[in-house]
């Protein structure tokens, strides 16, 4: 007798659907009774095992006839554990356990353990946006991975946590009931920050710079020594930045759950995401990658931050991977078996220390560094690499008195209208030249020229500090791109002297360091 089901496969952050097709004897086999076929992975053909202890603790044994399996378009690779709970309903339904004789309304997804518990999965709402791709109404899947794919509107999602829950649903319609979230209310409630910028003395400058990146998606370079507040400053970014949308909450939320680092119950990832892999990071594990590749850390990242600190501590292989994704906003992967592209669309917050003793330049503390020590570190940076960040900031130590000052700064909501307002001006005007940009850090060359007009006054000012600091073609976009920002935190229309200025000392660090 031949059954089907229907599962889904990710491949990337999408998800395709798989077809499940059970074939069985009539009579017994003394040979290998249970074949599985469609390019399975060692997980897939493993599932052998797990399937009839399950059967046999929910009170379903498996005959002994042989079983062949599908899983259909056999061309596509199969990997992970989330083919057994369509496996086995189709091994059910074609021994006649199912009351239905076909099930063409239901996605299945889920691993089984051997008690017949049904375990999360990789890939819940690629899966379920999959499923209302091809109109298929009911979609069953672990409970752990339930308010993940009930974001996705027009689908039922039945939260099951054991095949016997997944078997009286199919068989009487009851034990288990679709769940429903609300999606405003999630974005809301996750939008609560433990850290603010109130709690960093001192550090106005870098403060600045900070908000002038986070008005514009800039990346920014910090340079300090240790202790200096580098750190602190930048995990205080996303109290800055603006809150994320629907959209672009469900395009990060599809990268987390594809990687498997979704939060167990979350449904969906509401604030910027902030990740800060550590300088022994490889370049597959920044990047991505694998057999099938997977998401790396700049993906992780995409519409929040990524921070690496102790910047000239990555191996320099890995700091250069990123200078695609920094420049394109995606990441392209090509494997032998398949090529996939991951969205990769990112601030990018970098620290250092100035030289290895991290105290070049401090006035507290003597500086035990040679000029070759100096130069050898800063240079494991490359220069492409640095102009693809426009802003760099020197950030030096606290002293003591505005370390134990009564004032109090500012706070990141204060700080974060100001980003709000300046966002929106730049929104606006994309959108009326009908440009699909969204912020003055994604403007290439025609925007630039087009946006960024300047009077003779800021046309000598660039020009003079292009030829002293010997500044790239790249760097010069930059100014213009950070100049823009500033004006438009100041809502004015017109770049002027001032703004090109200020844009023009984010560079300085170029000529100090790098010359």
């Amino acid at each position: 007798m031949l059954f089907r089901t229907l599962s889904a496969a990710v491949y990337g952050i999408d998800a395709s659907l798989i077809d499940v097709e059970v074939d069985v004897g009539e009579h017994r086999s003394e040979k290998e009774n249970f074949m599985t076929v469609g390019l399975p992975d060692a997980a897939v053909r493993e599932s052998k095992q797990r399937i009839q202890a399950a059967l046999k603790n929910c009170g379903r044994e498996m005959p002994q006839t042989k079983v062949t399996i599908n899983l259909a378009p056999a061309d596509l690779k199969k990997e992970g554990s989330g083919f057994d709970l369509p496996m086995a309903m189709g091994i059910l339904g074609a021994y006649n356990g199912l009351l239905k004789t076909e099930l063409p309304d239901y996605v299945f997804v889920g691993e089984l353990m051997l008690d017949g518990s049904v375990r999360g999965i990789r890939g819940a709402l690629p899966i379920a946006i999959a499923a209302r791709a091809r109109k298929i109404p009911n979609l069953v899947v672990p409970e752990t991975n339930a308010r993940e794919a009930a974001v996705v509107s027009g689908i039922k999602v039945y939260p099951v946590r054991s095949l016997l829950q997944v078997i009286d649903l199919i068989n009487h319609g009851n034990g288990v009931a679709p769940i429903e979230v609300n999606t405003a209310e999630l974005l809301d409630r996750a939008q609560q920050f433990t850290v603010d910028f109130k709690d960093v003395r001192g550090q106005q400058s870098a403060k600045r710079a900070l908000e002038v990146a986070s008005a514009g998606g800039h990346n920014i370079l910090m340079i300090g020594p240790p202790g200096s507040g580098k750190t602190m400053l930048a995990k205080r970014l996303p109290t800055i930045l603006p809150p994320l949308t629907f959209d672009e909450a469900l395009d990060t939320t599809k990268i987390h759950s594809v990687a498997g680092v979704l939060d167990a119950g979350a449904g969906l990832v509401g604030v910027r995401p902030f990740r800060a892999p550590h300088h022994t990071i490889s370049d597959a594990g920044l990047i991505g990658g694998g057999m099938i590749p997977r998401p790396g850390e700049v993906s992780l990242a995409h519409n929040g931050v990524l921070f690496l600190d102790e910047l000239p501590e990555f191996p320099r292989n890995v700091l250069e991977v990123m200078r695609q994704p920094l420049e394109d906003g995606q990441v392209s992967i090509a494997r032998a078996a398949m090529s996939l592209t991951f969205p990769a669309r990112f601030m990018l917050v970098a620290a250092m220390n100035p030289c290895p003793c991290g105290y070049f330049n401090d006035t507290s503390r003597d500086c035990k560094c040679s000029i070759e020590m100096i130069q050898r570190y800063v240079s494991k940076i490359s220069g492409p690499l640095m102009d693809r960040i426009d802003i760099h900031i020197d950030v030096p130590a606290v002293n003591y008195k505005e370390l134990r000052g009564n004032s109090m700064p500012e706070d990141s909501a204060s700080i974060r209208e100001r980003v709000l307002r300046a966002r929106e001006v730049q929104l606006n005007r994309f959108a009326a030249a009908g440009e699909r940009i969204y912020s003055n850090a994604q403007m290439g060359p025609r925007q630039i020229r087009t946006y960024c007009e300047l009077s003779s006054d800021c046309e000598r000012l660039l020009e003079r500090a292009m030829q002293q600091q010997g500044l790239s073609a790249r760097a010069h976009d930059r100014i213009l791109k950070v100049a823009r920002t500033i004006a438009d935190l100041d809502a004015i229309a017109e770049i002027q002297s001032k703004h090109i200025a200020e844009a023009i000392q984010y560079r300085t660090l170029d000529r100090s360091y790098w010359a």
